[in-house]
């Protein structure tokens, strides 16, 4: 195995947007992802020399931006709300495209089993009209694992035929849901584009980075024999230390 790229989302320190960057850069991180949703970050306050600016800041701390997350919440399961959503989110990815990364990540709502529920309409709308909008501006639009199964997830991506719309890989969030994290890469291999370095038990929370029931040794020789050499980007979303689990975090994975 050879060396990953290895990450952080910047919320996941707790310390604000510029002290995260600051801790990352301290800590040897090769890139960061960072909410754009909300605060500095959204597109709404974000102007041109802003954004200049903000790209020379992660220059100067040999930071990459491994994606935006540009998770409203929300999801796109219902209609009139993506009247909405929908415009804010190609903000998002026209903001991705000033900051140099080709990578939004997303939750997209739960995609439900029966194919013939209508709400896969509404959301198969809402997707196809995003990944247009992504793969003309060269950006992958990228929903997260973890609400259903990866076999359920491909067929709706598959039925989407949009080159637009790809994956963000958790692992812990299937193991979390007791689904297979390490046989659900092989399923969506040649759709993931971003992965969140995040642990769990099988049926239960969250752990640090190592102390769950991911396998870390086959997930990450699975993503390696699947092609992938994007980024594995630390989430932590319990504990009192951070900071500190980010750290010990980085250290595991550079030891693959």
């Amino acid at each position: 195995m050879g060396k990953l790229k290895v990450g952080a989302m910047v919320e996941s320190f707790r310390l604000g947007v510029m002290d995260g960057l600051d801790k990352a850069a301290e800590l040897g991180l090769d890139g960061v992802q960072i909410y754009c949703t909300r605060g500095e970050l959204h597109p709404d306050n974000m102007s041109q020399s802003g954004r200049r600016d903000f790209k020379k800041t992660l220059a100067d701390r040999s930071l990459t931006l491994s994606a935006l997350c540009a998770d409203f919440g929300k999801g796109f399961t219902d209609a009139d709300r993506n009247d909405e959503l929908v415009p804010v989110t190609k903000k998002c990815v026209d903001l991705a495209v000033d900051l140099g990364t080709p990578v939004i990540t997303t939750h997209i709502g739960v995609i439900p089993d029966d194919t013939a529920d209508p709400v896969r309409d509404v959301m198969a709308d809402a997707l196809k009209d995003l990944g247009d909008y992504a793969v003309s501006h060269e950006v992958s639009f990228a929903t997260e694992t973890g609400p259903e199964s990866p076999e359920c997830m491909r067929g709706f991506l598959d039925a989407l035929g949009s080159e637009g719309i790809r994956v963000n890989y958790d692992p812990a969030n299937l193991t979390m849901r007791k689904f297979d994290a390490i046989g659900g890469v092989a399923i969506l291999s040649d759709l993931i584009v971003h992965t969140h370095a995040k642990d769990g038990r099988r049926g239960g929370g969250e752990m640090a980075l190592g102390e769950g029931d991911v396998d870390w040794e086959a997930y990450i020789a699975a993503l390696e024999a699947a092609g992938f050499d994007g980024f594995y980007t630390i989430e932590r979303e319990v504990g009192d230390n951070p900071a500190e689990d980010i750290r010990t975090a980085a250290e595991f994975l550079r030891g693959f």
